[in-house]
């Protein structure tokens, strides 16, 4: 791989300076190390970790783009994920830094999610299920109120009727099975990435600052 790149999707590369853009742009909490040691080798390592998460988040972009083609979604807007948007913390727990910020940056990650979600069929028994076992996502504000123990047998007033809350769990449902279905797709996806030395996944062990996120 020639020098100025960062890494090649399926034969197209990916410049570095487009990672250095990005990492110019400030970095949200969680990204990358978060040592806060001001001692040189260890700003040294965040900063290597930072240079492969912000890899990362652009291969992911990029691998999003090509699935979109190969899906027939409309094209997304034209621009790399550059501009540095707001990551909310809890999708940063839930998804993973990479994962989250990619999803913030790309329009082609937020569209193959959205085809995604489209394909998943929650069966009505799922759905039932997630209802009887999760009473205490339920209960009416007055029973919130008054502090109803949702499992100690509530009168049925206190509890939202399954069928006012069966479309709003189904959404919930399909939303989670469409972000398993795009942390699968992720994973295929980024087999065929080569990385240029400096700007290999945080979390690959063969490196020696590894760490485990996504």
């Amino acid at each position: 791989m020639r020098e100025e790149y960062a890494a090649s999707v399926r034969g197209r590369p990916i410049p570095k300076q487009h990672v250095e853009t990005f990492l110019s742009t400030g970095l949200p909490r969680g990204a990358g190390n978060c040592a806060t040691s001001h001692d040189a080798a260890a700003q040294a390592r965040r900063h290597r970790q930072q240079r492969r998460w912000a890899t990362q988040v652009i291969v992911t972009d990029q691998l999003a783009r090509q699935a979109c083609a190969e899906r027939n979604l409309p094209p997304p807007d034209d621009v790399l994920p550059m501009h540095l948007l707001t990551v909310p913390e809890t999708d940063v727990a839930d998804l993973g830094s990479i994962i989250a910020a990619a999803l913030a940056h790309s329009p082609a990650a937020r569209a193959l999610l959205a085809d995604l979600e489209r394909e998943q069929h929650v069966p009505e028994t799922a759905v039932r299920d997630y209802y009887d076992r999760n009473q205490d996502r339920f209960l009416t504000p007055d029973a919130l109120r008054r502090g109803v123990d949702p499992y100690d047998e509530p009168d049925p007033s206190d509890i939202h009727p399954y069928e006012h809350v069966r479309e709003d769990i189904a959404q919930q449902l399909r939303h989670a099975a469409a972000r398993r279905a795009f942390f699968d797709w992720l994973d295929r996806a980024r087999a065929d990435v080569v990385y240029a030395e400096g700007h290999e996944h945080p979390g690959d062990p063969s490196q020696p600052d590894h760490e485990h996120r996504h």
